[in-house]
């Protein structure tokens, strides 16, 4: 099983752990990691879901286009879905 991470772990699966997966997607343009991460439990996989996005979002807020959004997704092991983050930029006009 490949493995990569971020702050998760980045070696040899433990069994029990689940394996999660993020995707960027931006307008028409969308990318999955193809390296898994292993967290403790959806807790410990949303808490760095958030910290990854807050890392993140000042350089995303500068390049949104007007009318756009971007989104940063936390996928199960069958690259499901599981949280998704969202920053919409809107014109209220």
């Amino acid at each position: 099983m490949k493995l990569c991470g971020l702050r998760g772990r980045a070696h040899a699966p433990v069994v029990g752990m689940p394996l999660y997966f993020f995707r960027i997607r931006n307008g028409q343009y969308s990318g999955a990691s193809d390296c898994g991460t292993e967290y403790a439990d959806r807790n410990a996989a949303w808490r760095e879901l958030t910290i990854l996005c807050a890392d993140m979002a000042s350089g995303i807020s500068r390049k949104l286009a007007e009318n756009s959004e971007w989104q940063l997704e936390l996928l199960d092991e069958s690259k499901q879905p599981v949280f998704r983050i969202r920053i919409v930029a809107e014109t209220l006009d």
